[in-house]
């Protein structure tokens, strides 16, 4: 029985060692892993701010204003519309008869 106490013992270390060897490359291959993580999401970065990409926020933003800008365009083509319309009105009403007379423009005064 002495024979088989020896082996089981021998086996039992060699599988002790063999799982704390096991263990300790996990272990390693998750630091490796992790740092291999590390130096890729730096590399990413670099080559992003290198191509000059716009962030989100600053996408949003830049999107935003152009929104604002295209409504108020249009509301100053309704206006200028409405106002060259009352004026056709207006030189319409002031002539008696014919085609309506040109408006003279004043010249602006110096300095303005």
């Amino acid at each position: 029985m002495d024979d088989n106490s020896d082996m089981t013992q021998t086996t039992g270390r060699l599988f002790d060692e063999l799982g704390r060897l096991m263990t300790d490359a996990a272990g390693a291959a998750q630091g490796v892993r992790k740092e291999i993580d590390t130096v890729m999401r730096g590399q990413a970065e670099r080559i992003l701010n290198e191509l000059d990409i716009v962030q989100r926020e600053e996408f949003e933003a830049v999107k935003a204003m152009a929104q604002k800008a295209r409504e108020e365009n249009i509301r100053l083509e309704k206006r200028i519309t409405d106002l060259e319309a009352a004026l056709a009105e207006l030189e319409f009403e002031g002539t008696p008869s014919g085609p309506p007379r040109p408006v003279k423009q004043k010249k602006p005064k110096p300095g303005f």
